[in-house]
């Protein structure tokens, strides 16, 4: 091989593919990508996507990586892949879908038929965790299937992640990465394999252990490229696929997130705050940590459902004023939506936001809604957008509390990858909400980086996972907080905001009650 060898990183996200080409510097190379339909709906609720859409959308944007460079494909020393997580596929004997995939932004339930039988069910009775088991059963996503549709069950022979479809696609071999696996299956999170034969997992779901894909640690190989899937990706047949992590865990990765000290934020369709751990800590009980893409590792995740969908929420309901303009200017509306921020003082003059659009299991709970008081004659669209980030921004302080409280560690810095990242004023906002340098990673493809440190260490590019960290991670522009936003944020944060859900949650309960919303 000559020249320097690059690695393939395929990153599948809700919004878009995207085909990355990084170097062992962890310099992006090259870029295709893809915008896709994250889902079709046929019921209300529902969110299903074909899984050869998403196959034929990889192709597409591998097709226009090489055609945005004269980098020729003998340079890939090898490929790797990351996905959104918790996205279900059913694929019969021959290894074709037999329905179309359940995404995660799925709300459908399944029926719950009783108590779990045995002493699993005198535990979970005791323990008081009845009502906490019955949403996992009714949200797992094979039970539903097996309900509804009976027939296609019985022909259900594998049943995979959409990280185990693809990697599936690549090399032939139904294998998967530990680090992908964050879902409803029986997957065991303190021992990183699948879940053991008396765990309660197996008892209240019909997937059978035959069923579901090897297992491997981020960083070894899956398999092989076959003739068709290098044919697809524009690659040499045989080039070794090697096992990343689920986008989260990669984007943590890919900022350089290697400690319990440093949280990392991902402003994405859901916001998280995470930090890497050696030990297995539970931030909510009985939430596990997910895996890292670090193997053996922990991610102590705190997670905001709907984080910046509710950015994009605002867009299609009250943005088209700028989307308008930005079109006639020929600039990205980001830069107007940024200058709606920086036009509110900081506070939103007295607006506060709770931002749980979509209920939670425990924190918050299945009654939870979104919430914005503080209303008066001066507020406009600017102060609702500007108090969109803020209510994010306290949601990811509080996670970030309560990450420290159950680690025993003090996060020192902040890195902030996705999206929302993008923006200048949403940084600043977050350096001074949480009284932190909110640090922004040198590239904005940080999930895609994450797999390409797996990668790397797993093709001997690099000799470990810190060699790899340091080299092809570093950080970008750093944001400072202002020290009288920082006091304002403060006594918001402590006086009101973290008050609002106990005060407002029977209220949510009542309106649950009455309107039968959220389901």
């Amino acid at each position: 091989m000559h020249s320097k060898p690059l690695i393939l990183a395929i990153d599948n996200g809700t919004q878009s593919i995207r085909a990355l080409l990084f170097d062992t510097q962890g310099n992006l190379i090259a870029k295709g990508k893809r915008e896709i339909q994250p889902y079709f709906s046929e019921q209300p609720g529902w969110a299903e996507q074909h899984p050869e859409y998403f196959w034929d959308n990889l192709g597409k944007a591998c097709k226009q990586l090489w055609q945005s460079t004269d980098i020729t494909p003998d340079r890939v020393a090898g490929v790797t892949v990351t996905t959104q997580r918790g996205t279900v596929i059913n694929l019969d004997e021959n290894g074709k879908p037999l329905r179309p995939a359940i995404i995660w932004l799925d709300q459908r339930h399944a029926r719950v038929d009783g108590p779990v039988k045995g002493p699993w069910g005198w535990f979970f009775k005791l323990a008081r965790l009845e009502g906490t088991i019955n949403r996992f059963r009714e949200k797992t996503q094979a039970n539903w299937i097996a309900q509804n549709q009976p027939e296609i069950w019985d022909k259900t022979r594998h049943f995979v992640l959409l990280s185990g479809y693809l990697n599936y696609r690549l090399t032939g071999e139904f294998r998967d990465s530990t680090g992908s696996q964050v879902g409803y299956l029986p997957f065991d999170y303190k021992k990183h394999r699948w879940a053991g034969k008396r765990d309660f997992k197996w008892q209240v779901m019909p997937v059978k252990k035959p069923m579901l894909p090897e297992l491997v640690s981020p960083g070894s190989t899956l398999g092989h490229l076959t003739t068709e899937a290098a044919s697809h990706l524009g690659l040499p047949e045989g080039l070794p696929v090697i096992a990343a992590a689920s986008d989260k865990a990669c984007e943590v990765l890919g900022s350089g997130g290697l400690t319990p000290d440093v949280g990392c934020m991902s402003y994405g369709t859901t916001a998280t705050i995470n930090t890497t751990s050696k030990r297995y800590v539970e931030t909510v009980r009985l939430m596990p940590p997910y895996p890292s893409a670090l193997p053996g590792h922990y991610s102590t995740e705190v997670m905001i459902y709907r984080g910046f969908w509710m950015v994009s929420w605002f867009k299609r309901e009250f943005g088209l004023r700028e989307q308008k303009i930005a079109e006639e200017r020929g600039i990205e509306p980001e830069v107007l939506f940024d200058a709606l921020v920086k036009a509110v003082p900081a506070g939103s003059m007295g607006l506060m936001l709770q931002p749980y659009w979509s209920p939670g299991a425990r924190q918050p709970g299945p009654e939870a809604k979104g919430s914005i008081i503080g209303f008066g004659d001066v507020h406009t669209r600017s102060h609702i957008y500007r108090v969109i980030l803020e209510g994010l921004a306290y949601a990811l302080r509080e996670g970030k509390e309560k990450i420290e409280k159950r680690s025993g560690i003090k996060i020192r810095k902040l890195r902030v990858a996705g999206g929302g990242s993008q923006s200048d004023a949403a940084m600043q906002l977050t350096a001074d909400v949480f009284g932190l340098p909110a640090e922004r990673p040198h590239t904005y493809e940080t999930s895609g980086l994450g797999a390409a440190i797996d990668a790397a260490v797993g093709l001997g590019l690099h000799p470990d996972f810190g060699t790899a960290v340091a080299a092809m991670t570093r950080v970008g522009d750093v944001f400072q907080p202002n020290p009288e936003a920082r006091e304002l944020y403060q006594r918001l944060y402590t006086e009101v905001y973290l008050r609002m859900y106990p005060q407002l949650q029977p209220l949510y309960q009542k309106i649950r009650d009455i309107t039968g919303y959220p389901k």
